[in-house]
């Protein structure tokens, strides 16, 4: 049976494994998936694919749970209020448009962090109200 228990190191780890998962598709840095599909000579390198299908099995296993859990209106205000949040940084001149890398590193961590919040938000819902989400029943 499942540890019911949810404390800070149970989002602390989806977040991590968000993190994992959106770095290791993109980044600027130059070493993630798309920079090797992009520069590789042989696209259908079977381990090329191996390592997009594995990507691929994620982002399903993440989206699917964030969008059951937070619904298109929850992922739609979580990705606002982090929107708006980049936006005051920029408007209160904390963070510049000239500053493209930084830029794209801000906007996969906020992915990141919708996604692991996604994946968390039946527990943290629980905590908070009391209620119980249920979406698939033992019989």
């Amino acid at each position: 049976m499942a540890d019911k228990r949810f404390s800070l190191l149970s989002f602390l780890i989806r977040l991590i494994a968000a993190l994992i998962l959106v770095f290791a598709t993109y980044n600027p840095s130059g070493y993630s998936w798309y920079h090797g599909f992009i520069n590789a000579l042989d696209k259908l390198d079977p381990l090329l694919i191996l390592a997009g299908i594995v990507l691929l099995i994620g982002w399903v296993i993440y989206v699917r749970a964030t969008i059951r859990s937070l619904g298109i209106v929850g992922t739609t205000l979580a990705s606002a209020l982090f929107g708006v949040f980049v936006w005051l940084l920029i408007d209160r001149e904390i963070l510049s448009l000239d500053e493209t890398t930084l830029l794209q590193y801000i906007v996969l961590i906020i992915v990141a962090m919708i996604m692991a919040i996604g994946m968390s938000w039946s527990h943290i819902r629980r905590r908070l109200s009391g209620q119980l989400d249920v979406d698939d029943v033992d019989e």
